[in-house]
C-alpha cells in the first residue's frame, strides 16, 4: 500500500487518482503513526515552502517522515514535496526543510516567465529505478517557481532558463520536480516503478 501524506497542501485528489489507476492500494493520512508505519510514502505539495514546513511540524509529521526515510523505506517527494527534502529554500528564509538531501532550493529567474508551467523533456543522467533507461527522455508536466540545482544526488535534469534537477535520489529517497500525476503515461509509468522499489529491510 502507498501512503500519501496529507498536510493540507498537496494535489491529493490527482495523486490518489493516479495511484488508483496503476492498480495499487492507497491511503491518505495526516496521522503520524500511519506515516511512521507506511511502506511506501508519497509527499506531495503545492504552495509555499515555509507554510508547508509549518504545517508538517504542527501536525507532528516531521519525525515520522524522517524515520521512514532513515529506515530505508521508499519516499517520493513531488514538486514542493521534492523541495521539502532539502535543507532550505530561498522562498522562505529561516524555514528548515527535512534535510534529507543537502542544499538549498532557489528561485527561477534570468529572463524566464515565472512560474514555469508546461511540458519539458526530462533527461536521465544515470540509471535509477524511476529512470531505468538512460536513453529514454519522458516529457512531463511542471508547475513551479523554485528549483534545485545540479547536485550529486541529481538523477535527471531539465532546462528552463537554467539547467536544474528534474529528479533527485539519495538511497530510497526520491524527488521529482514535475507532477507525475499530471504527466499522463510517462507519469503513471514513473509511479508504477516507484511501487516496485523494495524497502531496504526486504530481502529477495
Amino acid at each position: 500500500m502507498i501512503t500519501i501524506v496529507d498536510y493540507g497542501m498537496g494535489n491529493l485528489r490527482n495523486v490518489l487518482r493516479a495511484c488508483t489507476e496503476i492498480g495499487v492500494k492507497v491511503s491518505v493520512t495526516s496521522d503520524p503513526a500511519l506515516v511512521r508505519s507506511a511502506l511506501w510514502l508519497i509527499l506531495p505539495g503545492v504552495g509555499a515552502f515555509g507554510e508547508a514546513v509549518r504545517r508538517i511540524d504542527d501536525l507532528g509529521l516531521r519525525r515520522p517522515i524522517l524515520e521512514h526515510a532513515k529506515a530505508g523505506r521508499p519516499l517520493l517527494g513531488i514538486c514542493l514535496g521534492m523541495q521539502l527534502l532539502f535543507e532550505s529554500s530561498e522562498e522562505s528564509p529561516g524555514a528548515a526543510g527535512l534535510g534529507l538531501i543537502a542544499g538549498r532550493v532557489m528561485k527561477l529567474g534570468r529572463g524566464v516567465k515565472v512560474p514555469h508551467i508546461g511540458w519539458n523533456d526530462v533527461i536521465p543522467v544515470s540509471p535509477t529505478p524511476l529512470f531505468p533507461d538512460p536513453k529514454e527522455a519522458p516529457v512531463t508536466y511542471f508547475v513551479h517557481s523554485f528549483y534545485a540545482g545540479i547536485i550529486p544526488e541529481t538523477v535527471a535534469v531539465t532546462e528552463y532558463g537554467v539547467r536544474f534537477s528534474a529528479s533527485v535520489r539519495k538511497g530510497n529517497v526520491y524527488g521529482v520536480q514535475f507532477h507525475p500525476e499530471k504527466s499522463q503515461i510517462a507519469g503513471l509509468n514513473l509511479l508504477r516503478r516507484f511501487t516496485l522499489v523494495k524497502p531496504a529491510a526486504w530481502t529477495t
